[in-house]
């Protein structure tokens, strides 16, 4: 139950004034006017659910020794779920350079080092906490993040048995949102933020994730098809069935008709892929082609 003592129950923990919101697609974040505090209020796709993954998430991660926020407070109210995390100083990774971009990938190998370690007991699927085995696998797990409107679709079958390897994979702690801006750079201290995604899963989903984003984010940049540094990509682990899903999970969580426009073809052409330097040069073109069509970011 909604608690209705104040619109504003961050205040009664002694937290805040905050200033302006910053809005994104399923947050709005803003600072403590000290700059003490950072406010993140969950919007969008299920925002309890991932106010209680993150909260419990963070709190296991710092026992493991990765730096991130302390929770301050947090809660389910009449403004909605939210929570407050202590700031923490640093500057987010940069990819604007060739030394940059590598620089990231080596702090994601780092972080990924950290957490993609097999654990007994543990089974597919969102949060760290321990669940009861359900049976689901990893390629289910997968296909579970779709929409009912992709069942239908006539590339379903074709990823649906490209992603049946990867149940071979251990199981490991996923972060589930690896991007440079999670990654906070303070003098030789890195912190990693925002864990509301986190998951478990196969090593490789977070690392698709990575290399999804920084193509997407490079062609949004202006960077060209043919200039994405793939060299630097093909660093991270590979899988062709998992890219393709993240392609079209991206296309899938626009809530439009984008994912009309790839083909059981494009998908089966990225799944079989073997080789890392080609499936991302594929995916940087279907992504090029895609914005071509008006797909924006």
């Amino acid at each position: 139950m909604r608690s209705t003592k104040t619109a504003e129950p961050w205040i009664e923990q002694g937290l805040g004034p905050f200033g302006p919101a910053a809005l994104k697609p399923y947050s709005r974040t803003s600072f403590a006017t000290d700059g003490s505090t950072l406010l993140k209020i969950y919007v969008g796709i299920d925002p309890e659910g991932r106010r209680r993954r993150e909260v419990a998430t963070v709190e296991r991660a710092a026992l493991w020794g990765i730096s991130v926020p302390a929770v301050l407070a947090t809660g389910n109210d009449e403004p909605g779920s939210w929570t407050a995390f202590r700031a923490v100083d640093g500057t987010p990774c940069s990819v604007g350079t060739h030394t940059a971009l590598e620089e990231y990938i080596g702090h994601v190998v780092a972080v990924g080092g950290r957490l993609h370690r097999p654990v007994a007991g543990v089974t597919p699927g969102s949060g760290w906490e321990a669940r009861r085995a359900s049976g689901v696998s990893a390629r289910q797990f997968l296909l579970d993040q779709f929409s009912p409107r992709c069942w239908w679709l006539p590339w379903w079958v074709v990823l649906s048995e490209a992603l049946q390897p990867i149940d071979s994979h251990p199981v490991v702690h996923l972060h589930g949102d690896l991007k440079p801006e999670h990654l906070l750079l303070d003098g030789d201290r890195l912190h990693v933020v925002d864990w509301e995604a986190s998951a478990c899963g196969p090593a490789v989903v977070d690392y698709t994730d990575v290399v999804f984003h920084l193509v997407r984010d490079l062609l949004h940049g202006g960077v060209p098809p043919g200039r994405i540094p793939v060299d630097l990509l093909t660093r991270l682990p590979f899988s062709g069935p998992v890219l393709a899903w993240r392609l079209l999970l991206w296309l899938d969580r626009r809530g439009t008709q984008d994912i009309d426009l790839i083909t059981a073809h494009d998908i089966y052409r990225l799944a079989t892929e073997e080789q890392a330097a080609s499936a991302y040069r594929s995916l940087a073109q279907t992504v090029a082609l895609l914005r071509a069509a008006g797909v924006p970011r």
